[in-house]
């Protein structure tokens, strides 16, 4: 399954704020450097859905506040994200 996401770094808390299209839009603590929202991301995502963080993969837009997610052994029609 992949996912659109739009990053907000260095927020309060880590959550997710809502949808803008397509696209899911969440907050994340850590800020954005050296991989440290892109590592929180991963980890709330993973949790989120019931995953292992291996499962959770940048696949586009490392280094971008857009990203695209693909996260394996998770039926889209069973997301629990919000």
């Amino acid at each position: 399954m992949m996912l659109s996401v739009k990053v907000i770094p260095n927020a309060a808390t880590t959550e997710i704020v809502g949808y803008v299209g397509d696209v899911i839009k969440i907050r994340v603590q850590a800020p954005a450097e050296k991989g440290k929202a892109n590592a929180e991301l991963v980890s709330f995502l993973a949790e989120r859905l019931g995953v292992p963080k291996t499962a959770v993969e940048i696949v586009r837009g490392a280094g971008s506040s857009r990203k695209l997610i693909r996260i394996s052994g998770v039926d889209a029609t069973a997301l629990p994200l919000v």
